[in-house]
This record gives structure tokens, sequence and C-alpha cells, in this order.
């Protein structure tokens, strides 16, 4: 798995995760105009291994 960094074609900088078939499994879901920001994002998807799983189905169906 790699993080890929890049600009997109606004100028922007956004990130997309892939995994070794070359698939992108996740991504930025904005553009970020300076690049920390965008590297920032990265680390709090780096960070988030320990976050709950909520399944939000149950959730809707119980009202």
């Amino acid at each position: 798995m790699r993080f890929e960094l890049y600009r997109d074609s606004t100028g922007e900088w956004r990130w997309r995760l892939r995994v070794q078939n070359g698939q992108v499994i996740a991504e930025s879901g904005e553009g970020y105009v300076r690049r920390q920001d965008c590297e920032h994002g990265i680390d709090l998807v780096k960070q988030s291994t320990s976050a709950p799983l909520v399944d939000m189905t149950t959730k809707i169906a119980g009202g």
C-alpha cells in the first residue's frame, strides 16, 4: 500500500491510497491549497487505526 500525493487540475493538493494491485481504495474528499494541509490529512488517516466501526445500517433501521 502507498499514499500518493499529487496536484489536481485546479492546482490543489490531493492524496489517494493505492493497494498493491493498483486499485485506489481511498482518496481525499477535498483539495488542499497547502501541501502541508494535505500531508496532515494523510497523517490523520494513518492514525485512524483505532477508529471504531459504526454500522450505520442498524442506526437507520433502528430509527
